[in-house]
């Protein structure tokens, strides 16, 4: 199946649907949106590593910002922060250059390495959209982390790129259904810049037998 474009999903939405199903929906299929101290750390620094009218060459390495890249498979679009690329003779041809070079894709984010793969299901969308569109095979990419400065490597195996192809299915099924699910609370709820709108303590449901066991327990209290 290949999409249109205008079902194109945001290539960045799958880490807020990683993290967190309701995030996504809300911002992704209600268009809900609030900022707080780390959404602007992390907007800031994104702003800096997509200057797209700053390209260099180290050696032989290109470096490019703000790439635009998208598939038709996956149906999304989104941009690299950076792409490197490194000459190689099993990499891909350059425009305006004689020899071939391999891409790597290179995710800037504002905190530290987390638990969770949210950010290297972000990073492995790129390398597919990126290999689609090049038509080549990318191993590898980085996640950058500003409170680390330190690049952590990522090696897109089978598992993870399933995955991404996984969530994607998921994302598009509930953007068809305009549905937004249901919250799950953790001690992530805290530092979520959209608790306000979310609301997670309002919208957890109690199942009907805590309901009666809690009712009985006042009961009994109050005599």
């Amino acid at each position: 199946m290949l999409y249109d474009e205008d079902e194109f999903l945001q290539l960045s939405g799958i880490q807020h649907f990683a993290f967190c199903r309701r995030q996504w929906a809300l911002i992704h299929v209600e268009n809900q949106w609030a900022e707080n101290i780390r959404t602007s750390e992390g907007r800031i620094m994104h702003e800096r590593a997509h200057d797209s009218g700053f390209d260099e060459k180290r050696g032989d390495i290109l470096i490019t910002r703000a790439m635009p890249i998208h598939s038709r498979t996956m149906g999304v679009s989104g941009e690299c922060d950076v792409v490197e690329f490194h000459r190689s003779q099993d990499g891909v041809p350059v425009f305006g250059r004689t020899e071939k070079y391999l891409p790597v894709p290179i995710e800037y984010k504002r905190g530290r390495p987390k638990e969770h793969n949210a950010d290297a299901l972000q990073l492995a969308a790129q390398a597919m959209c990126l290999e689609e569109m090049l038509c080549c095979d990318i191993p590898f990419g980085y996640l950058y982390y500003g409170e680390t400065r330190h690049r952590e490597k990522v090696e897109f195996d089978s598992g993870l790129r399933e995955e991404v192809k996984r969530i994607f299915e998921e994302m598009h099924k509930y953007c068809r259904q305009q549905y937004t699910p249901k919250v799950k609370i953790s001690k992530s709820c805290k530092a979520c810049s959209l608790k306000d709108i979310c609301l997670p303590v309002l919208n957890k449901n109690p199942s009907v037998k805590k309901y009666i066991e809690n009712k009985i327990h006042e009961k009994d209290d109050m005599e």
